[in-house]
Formats: C-alpha cells, structure tokens, sequence
C-alpha cells in the first residue's frame, strides 16, 4: 500500500489554478475585524494583505475550482478504497515572498509533496498526506503553502469504553482537562486567575489594551506594561459547538458534550475564547450577554469560564 502512495509524491494537485477574486480591501477589512488586527499596515493608502491571508485567496469557496488534478482525486479514492475513510487537518507553514496588495490576481500550482508511512495515533491509523502549494501574485512568486492532512481509519472502541479523543490525565477514573502552558510571558495572566481576577495587559506607552498576553505593544511596539482587572461584562462575539471528538472532561457532568467555545469581548474591548455556562450548548446565541465567574475543574486547575442567561 505504501509504494503505492509514494507513487503520488510530485505529481499536481492542481494546475494554472486563478483565485476566484483579486485582492480586495472588504476581505482584508472582514479578516482584520475577525481576528482583532488593527494593524494600519492592512488600511488606507498602500494597504497590504495581512501575509497569514495567503490561502484566503485561493479558497474555492463552495462552488469549488475546477483545476483539481486527477491525480490527487486517485490518491484519495485509494486511500478511501483501503478502509482509510476520515480525514483530519493536522498543520500548515506558510513563507511569505512579497507583500499582497489590493488588485493583485493570485494564480497558484499545487503539488502532493509527501505521502508518510503509515502512523498509528489516537484517533486511528492511517497516512499523512503533505501538499505544497506554490502562489503568485500579478506573475511573481508570493508564497508558499504547505498543508498537512491525516487520511486514517478511526479506531474501533474497546468495549464498554466511552468514544472520545485524546482521554487525557486521570484522577479517580475522570478524566481532566489539559493543562494551560504557563511561561514568563503569561504567568501574571495565571496568577490573576488564582486570584479570581481576569487581566488585561496595559501597554506602558500608548495605553492600548491587549489579550492574549505579549511581551510587547502590537500598536506602537514598547516592551513596558501594566495590566488593569476586567470588569467581568462581556458579549458572545461568535461561537462554535464542539460535537467531536467527544472529550468527558469539557462536559457538564462528564458525558463528553457537546459544549459551546465562544469568542467573548469583554466591555473593556479585547475578546478571548472561553466555555459559556449555565445555558444549553444550543441557547448559546451572539450579543448573548455574559458574566465571568471562576470554574474549578479539578483540585489542581481553575479556569476564567462566562455565565449565559437565555433571558
């Protein structure tokens, strides 16, 4: 089976491909107020693409493009036909050549650069497929996208086992979530949080507020902060239910979800992502109104989690 999928690596996935837009300011406008970035590079005369857009503009959309190879169709057809019937994205890299700008017409090729050997991982065994796709803008290399997928069978369920993911660390047979990475860079943020105070970092210069923490002012670059305490009021900005892989220990009572992952702005204006609680996963709405409040998960890890109210 293996020396049959190396048999795929360089050949095209995608030929001559167009993007179906040319690089317009609505999209870099739409992609900035959804991420937050307020960069004035992305604005106003001379604006440029942010550079992590690059696969924006090459997105069939749902219609699709026609340029697939039939080549890369095979190469999942066989790999359907061999039992290895799910898919889940795995990563991406991206390296920016030159700077998009408004008007600039994205052509692209794209190449199956890699097929692995076969992997056995929690969530089944299968193969990890790499594609490299090589973009221009106006005729001149732009960038280059590389986007890893793994093509697996799910792994069967041992009896009386409840589905799910990863099952995590256990702690008298539940299991418990991860735990947050905590460096030098956001350590404060966690000691708020053992505190029962949520804070925002404060640039020393310019004032602007920032969350996630940084070591330094995405508006005017300075290295000095402070930080001030969230007032707690804040607004579901959007949302996603997570339905799998099931995780017990994201649940309300350990049955592995579903559960509501929100994008909370707070009055102060910076969002971060948190669980809403105290509603049903599917009363979760945007401009819900929320509340912070303090949520012991186990003896060891309490995380900043948002109260809805349906009313």
């Amino acid at each position: 089976m293996y020396e049959r999928l190396k048999a795929y690596e360089g050949r095209a996935a995608a030929t001559a491909g167009v993007g179906k837009d040319l690089v317009n300011e609505p999209m870099i406008r739409h992609w900035c107020e959804a991420v937050g970035d307020t960069n004035p590079a992305y604005a106003g005369p001379g604006a440029i693409a942010p550079p992590t857009m690059l696969q924006a503009w090459t997105m069939g959309g749902l219609s699709g493009h026609s340029d697939r190879s039939g080549a890369y169709d095979e190469l999942f057809a066989l790999l359907d036909g061999a039992g290895y019937t799910s898919v889940v994205a795995t990563d991406c890299e991206q390296e920016y050549l030159r700077p998009l700008r408004p008007g600039d017409r994205i052509t692209f090729d794209a190449v199956i650069e890699s097929v692995s050997e076969r992997k056995t991982t929690r969530l089944g065994t299968g193969y990890f497929v790499t594609t490299r796709m090589d973009v221009r803008a106006a005729g001149e290399p732009a960038g280059t996208h590389r986007f890893r997928i793994l093509k697996y069978a799910p792994a069967a369920l041992r009896r009386g086992a409840r589905p799910g993911g990863p099952p995590g660390v256990k702690e008298g047979g539940r299991s418990l979530r991860p735990r947050p990475v905590i460096n030098r860079d956001n350590a404060g943020f966690w000691q708020g949080v053992a505190e029962h105070k949520l804070l925002i970092q404060r640039c020393g210069e310019c004032g602007t507020l920032r969350f996630p923490w940084l070591p330094g002012c995405n508006e005017c670059g300075c290295q000095e902060w402070d930080t001030v305490e969230a007032s707690g009021e804040g607004t579901v900005f959007s949302y996603v239910v997570m339905h799998h892989p099931p995780f017990p220990a994201f649940g309300a009572s350990d049955d592995a979800g579903p559960y509501a992952v929100a994008l909370i702005e707070l009055a102060e204006g910076v969002r971060m992502v948190s669980n809403v609680v105290g509603v049903p996963y599917d009363k979760v709405r945007t401009g819900m109104p929320v509340r912070l409040e303090f949520l012991r998960t186990d003896p060891e890890l309490e995380l900043p989690v948002f109260r809805g109210s349906e009313g």
